[in-house]
């Protein structure tokens, strides 16, 4: 699994089309808004390279995505099936997997950036509102007349986004307030059971959380997720669920996968960089260096600076 940037998400649905895909951003991203813009599906969907949806990945942006059509939607131990209206809230909290089942789509989407809602516009970071919380479930299915409400908003967001109106971007942060106000109001579509693949695809996203937090490539990149209770909330599964799927699938403990992967990174740093050991510790998530050495010598048997003094001899 990838992390799918903004740049890449244009790459994906341009194609050949927009060649100088940095030049594109560069025009579009104003320093002082962020990033956003808006689609429409039936259209987008004759020049986007992935017929078929979107690949199981991590995407860096938010996008709302307002849909008329037959999908699917994975994610953790989750299968979300869309008959026919709904509306999907994405974050780059929760990697997931998009997929068609019918040819026909029609409907709207917009991307943003977090920038473009800073906190000091909507009262709250973005990742506290209820639709982009780990815990909630963004896919909401909703009635032809809610269907209806919805579109009435994008339409005013393509209207707009086409304007010379010199605070249009204003205007569009609030069009999307009004999107994301009206999702909050809606239920969930109830997940359907998948046993058989359910606990495959938790273990799979688990690792791929894992991994994608490494290397360590400098002293200000912090290990962000380092417990099970982390990992559990991203997922959001209870953490004795996550615990016993990893124990089942992998015969390790989630604590016990968590710890073997940083004791290897921290190796790799002792051995790879001329970073202190105090320094190591705090990217690796270690308050204090006592902390740090008792986990070390937990795996290692050794203390981290006898350990790097071994192999810098």
């Amino acid at each position: 699994m990838n992390s799918l940037t903004i740049k890449d998400f244009y790459k994906d649905i341009l194609g050949e089309s927009c060649p100088d895909i940095n030049q594109f951003l560069n025009d579009n991203i104003h320093k002082d808004v962020g990033h956003f813009n808006i689609f429409d599906i039936s259209e987008i969907s004759k020049t986007c390279t992935s017929k078929t949806g979107m690949p199981y990945n991590r995407r860096t942006y938010y996008k709302i995505s307002l849909i008329n059509g037959k999908n699917k939607v994975e994610y953790a131990d989750k299968t979300i099936e869309i008959e026919d209206c709904a509306v999907l809230f994405a974050s780059p909290k929760i990697p997931y997997n998009y997929t068609h089942l019918c040819t026909e789509q029609s409907g709207h989407f917009c991307v943003f950036t977090k920038d473009f809602l800073p906190t000091s516009k909507i009262g709250l970071e973005i990742d506290n509102l209820p639709v982009f919380s780990p815990q909630s479930d963004f896919v909401y299915q909703i009635s032809t007349e809610q269907y209806q409400n919805f579109e009435a908003v994008f339409l005013k967001m393509h209207e707009e986004i086409k304007s010379d109106y010199v605070y249009k971007y204003d205007l569009l942060r609030n069009y999307l307030m009004e999107l994301i106000h009206f999702g909050q109001k809606l239920k969930p579509i109830i997940p359907v059971e998948n046993n058989k693949t359910a606990a495959s695809r938790t273990t799979t996203l688990f690792i791929e959380l894992l991994e994608r937090q490494f290397p360590i490539e400098n002293i200000s990149h912090l290990l962000q997720l380092k417990t099970p209770a982390d990992f559990a909330g991203i997922l959001g599964v209870h953490v004795n669920h996550l615990n016993r799927v990893l124990k089942d699938t992998t015969g390790k403990t989630t604590g016990e996968i968590i710890g073997s992967r940083i004791f290897q990174e921290a190796k790799m740093l002792l051995t790879q960089t001329q970073w202190n050991i105090s320094e190591i510790a705090f990217t690796l998530g270690f308050e204090e260096v006592a902390h740090f050495s008792n986990f070390f010598k937990k795996y290692g048997k050794q203390s981290p600076q006898h350990f790097r003094e071994f192999f810098i001899v």
